[in-house]
C-alpha cells in the first residue's frame, strides 16, 4: 500500500537523519494512511478509501459524498 491520501494528495516528505557525528543519511516522514471503508448511498455500495488521519477528519465534517466528489475532481477512481 503506497503512503497516499485519495482524498488530500498527502504523500511521504523526503529528509535526513542526522546523527550525534553530524553524518546524514536520508529518510521518509510518512503520513498517517489508514485504509476506511465508507457506505456510499447514492451508489448503494461501500467505497474503500486509502486516507490520512486529517482527511477522515474532513469526511466526517463534509461528509462521504461531498468527498467522493472531490477525490474524483482529483482524477482518482473510487
Amino acid at each position: 500500500m503506497s503512503a497516499h491520501c485519495q482524498l488530500t494528495g498527502a504523500k511521504p516528505g523526503f529528509g535526513n537523519n542526522i546523527s550525534h557525528s553530524h553524518r546524514r543519511t536520508s529518510r521518509r516522514f510518512d503520513p498517517n494512511i489508514q485504509s476506511k471503508r465508507y457506505w456510499l448511498p447514492s451508489e448503494s455500495r461501500h467505497v474503500r478509501l486509502t486516507l490520512s488521519a486529517k482527511a477522515i477528519k474532513t469526511v466526517d465534517s463534509i461528509g462521504i459524498e461531498a468527498a467522493v466528489a472531490r477525490i474524483r475532481a482529483r482524477g482518482v477512481k473510487v
